[in-house]
C-alpha cells in the first residue's frame, strides 16, 4: 500500500520486503514427515536385508577355510581282548572277543599310549570280566560299554585325552 508521500515503485518495493519477510517468518517444508518416516522405514529395511544376507552366506565361506584345517584323527589299533563273562551261578560260561581301536587327537598322544598298552589291556580285562551278558544287550549296552572304556583310557593317559574308542568286532559266544 502505497502512502502519500511513496512513488509507486517505493510502495512495490516494500510490498516485496513484507512478502519477504512472512516467508522468512514461515519457512517451506521441502519434505513432509510422512516422506521422512517412509525414508527411514526403507533405510532400516535395507540395514536389515544386509545383515541377514551377511548372516546366510557371509559365514559359509568361513566355515569351508575352517573345516580345511581341522586335523584327520589318527587312528591306534589295540590288540584283541577275549575274556569270559561273569555268570550268575549254573549257566554255562560265555566268551566276549572284542577288537578295539582308539580315536586319537594327534600323533603326540599315540607317542604315550604306545609305552603303557599293557595296563591298557590289563584295565580292559578286568572291567570286561565283570560283565554280564545282559549288560551288553541293545545299542544302549555298548555304548555304555563304549563310554566306560573311553573314560578309563582317559584316566590312564591324563591329562591326555582320546576322543573315542571304536569297536572293529564284538563277539558274545
Amino acid at each position: 500500500m502505497a502512502t502519500k508521500n511513496e512513488t509507486p515503485a517505493e510502495a512495490d518495493k516494500e510490498e516485496a520486503e513484507g512478502a519477504d519477510a512472512k516467508d522468512a517468518a514461515a519457512p517451506k517444508r521441502r519434505f513432509s514427515l510422512k516422506l521422512i518416516i517412509m525414508v527411514a522405514g526403507g533405510v532400516v529395511a535395507l540395514a536389515a536385508l544386509g545383515g541377514g544376507g551377511y548372516f546366510f552366506f557371509g559365514h559359509h565361506g568361513n566355515t569351508a577355510a575352517a573345516a580345511t584345517t581341522i586335523k584327520p584323527p589318527i587312528f591306534v589299533d589295540m590288540p584283541d581282548v577275549l575274556v569270559n563273562l561273569s555268570s550268575g551261578g549254573g549257566d554255562r560260561t560265555q566268551y566276549l572277543k572284542v577288537k578295539i581301536a582308539l580315536e586319537l587327537p594327534d600323533e603326540a598322544v599315540s607317542a604315550q599310549i604306545q609305552p603303557i598298552m599293557p595296563r591298557l589291556l590289563d584295565t580292559f580285562q578286568t572291567y570286561l570280566r565283570e560283565l554280564r551278558p545282559t549288560d551288553l544287550d541293545g545299542s544302549a549296552g555298548l555304548y555304555r560299554l563304549k563310554e566306560e572304556l573311553t573314560r578309563r583310557v582317559n584316566a590312564s593317559i591324563a591329562p591326555n585325552r582320546i576322543n573315542a574308542v571304536l569297536f572293529k568286532e564284538i563277539v558274545v559266544q
